[in-house]
């Protein structure tokens, strides 16, 4: 069997041993930055409901959470990719083989460490709540994928039955 190509470690030695928790939020909108946007308590205050759910305003919209805990089974984790050192240019000749290397002709292998772990998603709709379901309360279509992805992965990485009759 081939090495991987990435693998998933621990967190880094400068870090705590035990990642922090964290929870991800998928928002129904599309903020084109990607980096830091310190201090956060401005933008985003979430604010927990009685019934588990949570509201919050995202530049004056309302929004509903709905939690949604990952599949028995599953571990959430927040990784950063530390990919190998690629080789020179001028090291790299094309078409030449190197006997004597031993990765010679393998992919380089990278590794993603940890840097926080979660347990659960919260799903955020516009006016309404994500449901499970799909229903007419809020689209469910992100939920419904997750958990068809879950059933598909299942099927993928089980092996049949020697007598042929499935799992």
């Amino acid at each position: 069997m081939s090495p991987p190509i990435l693998t998933l470690g621990g967190p880094s030695p400068s870090s705590p041993s035990t990642p922090p928790k964290a929870t991800p939020h998928l928002l129904p909108c599309r903020v084109h930055h990607n980096g830091s946007i310190e201090p956060i308590q401005p933008f985003w205050q979430p604010e927990k409901q009685p019934d588990g759910t949570s509201t919050s305003y995202f530049r004056g919209r309302k929004l509903h959470g709905t939690p949604l805990p990952l599949p028995s089974g599953y571990r959430g984790v927040v990784a950063a990719a530390i990919l190998p050192p690629s080789k020179d240019a001028a090291e790299v000749q094309e078409g030449v083989i190197d006997l004597e290397d031993p990765n010679c002709g393998k992919p380089a292998q990278g590794r993603l460490d940890v840097q926080a772990e979660f347990d659960e998603v919260v799903m955020w709709g516009h006016e309404v709540a994500v449901t499970t379901d799909g229903g007419p309360a809020g689209d469910g279509g992100y939920v419904r994928g997750m958990e068809e992805w879950v059933a598909l992965a299942g099927e993928i990485h089980s092996y049949p039955n020697p007598d042929g009759s499935g799992k």
